[in-house]
């Protein structure tokens, strides 16, 4: 891994400021791993290495309270898009070419650094593996039309923060709350 990543990344972990004890124990776990010197970047899909780094980027229309999430096909649940952390690239790079690959749009960030940390054990056609997801979050606009990738997605759908599916990801909720108190 270069090291250079390796520590910027270490650096985004760090500034992140904790919602709770879940998030302030996901980001200490992360920062073990990370310095454990295991490998962090998936390199062959679906779950190689078993954990990985992932940046859910969640586009957020502030003015009309609302944010974009996708029926994901393989996860079977509505989550933000977003997707795996390439070998040795940063975080925030990874959400600049996922939203051009899946909305066909350039990232315009609403907050330049992470604002959630989570670690999940993936359900779906491909679970049992763990994402370590860095949550940016973009700005976006529910009067807009997004093209988005019909192979990952089988819908988005912008929903008002007090109206989210119950199968999405686990940490939704909180994510929600912690984005509020943040306005």
């Amino acid at each position: 891994m270069n090291n250079a990543i390796k520590d910027l990344i270490l650096k985004t972990i760090s500034e992140i400021v904790p919602f709770d004890s879940l998030e302030q124990e996901h980001i200490l776990e992360t920062k073990s791993w990370i310095e454990s010197g295991a490998p962090i970047f998936r390199i062959k899909k679906p779950d190689v290495p078993n954990k990985h780094l992932v940046s859910y980027f969640v586009l957020f229309d502030e003015k009309a309270s609302k944010i974009l999430l996708v029926d994901h096909k393989k996860a079977q649940l509505w989550l933000p898009t977003g997707g795996h952390v390439e070998l040795d690239e940063d975080p925030k790079e990874a959400v600049r070419r996922e939203c051009f690959e899946e909305l066909r749009t350039q990232a315009q960030f609403w907050c330049e650094e992470p604002l959630f940390l989570t670690s999940t054990k993936t359900v779906g056609l491909t679970s049992g593996h763990w994402d370590v997801s860095l949550w940016y979050v973009l700005k976006g606009d529910s009067q807009a039309e997004y093209l988005f990738d019909r192979d990952e997605f089988e819908e988005i759908r912008w929903f008002n923060l007090k109206d989210i599916p119950a199968a999405s990801d686990p940490h939704m909720k909180r994510f929600i709350e912690k984005l509020e108190e943040n306005l």
